[in-house]
């Protein structure tokens, strides 16, 4: 009798003992639920604040969110001459978030027109400063594609994104840089080119002020021209 006493007890204490150790050893196991659920949080999370997470690879994914919660068109832009103010095109829509978003972080606040073409463009958009150099690589220097439409043509006043000709077959935008025609009979040699975002739809005096500055051999104002962007609407 002792011994079968003795055989129950040791059986009960092996069981209660594996038991103990089988449930302490589940926090050393990830659970696959649990992995969903973070997972889950962390795709919810980029899709509610995508543009904390701006970069080259998702440019596209980017503004096409960051333009349903951004429906701005209106913005000015202020200078020493007046201002000046535009209209952005909504069948364009990542070239308008984008000078939305650009606008909203402040980053035309340090750049300037640095290019006056007498009779064809004032370009802004850029300048030496270093917290313009930063906020550009800040992203990765990302290009755009282009968004060319047949009713979106480079007339007097329009807005176009700049871009480089070189090794650019894609015709990619440069996101920080745009011009406004300044040529009264347009630029339409440029069409399917650049991508016109935008219209002046006030301020062309301001535009011929600033057209009529003295540049250099490279065309840029002897005189820093600054600018301020702000929302309107």
């Amino acid at each position: 009798m002792k011994f079968l006493k003795l055989l129950f007890f040791a059986t009960f204490l092996l069981f209660f003992f594996q038991c103990k150790n089988e449930k302490g050893s589940e926090k050393n196991v990830p659970k696959i639920s649990t992995i969903k659920e973070h997972t889950k949080s962390k795709l919810e999370e980029k899709i509610s604040k995508p543009w904390d997470s701006l970069n080259k690879d998702n440019v596209e994914a980017f503004f096409t969110e960051y333009g349903k919660e951004n429906k701005e068109t209106k913005i000015r832009i202020k200078t020493k001459f007046g201002n000046i103010k535009i209209r952005l095109y909504k069948d364009v829509p990542i070239h308008r978030a984008n000078f939305i978003f650009l606008t909203k972080i402040k980053y035309f606040n340090t750049t300037e027109f640095y290019r006056v073409a007498k009779n064809f463009v004032i370009q802004g958009g850029n300048s030496d400063e270093t917290y313009t150099i930063k906020q550009r690589r800040l992203y990765g220097n990302y290009r755009i594609q282009p968004e060319f439409k047949a009713n979106r043509k480079h007339k007097y006043g329009a807005l176009a994104a700049a871009r480089d000709w070189e090794e650019n077959p894609n015709k990619l935008s440069n996101p920080f840089e745009f011009y406004i025609v300044h040529n009264r009979n347009g630029a339409h040699h440029l069409n399917n080119e650049h991508t016109v975002f935008g219209e002046v739809i006030a301020g062309f005096d301001t535009m011929d002020k600033i057209a009529k500055v003295k540049v250099g051999v490279d065309e840029w104002p002897l005189e820093d021209i600054r600018m301020t962007v702000e929302i309107l609407d």
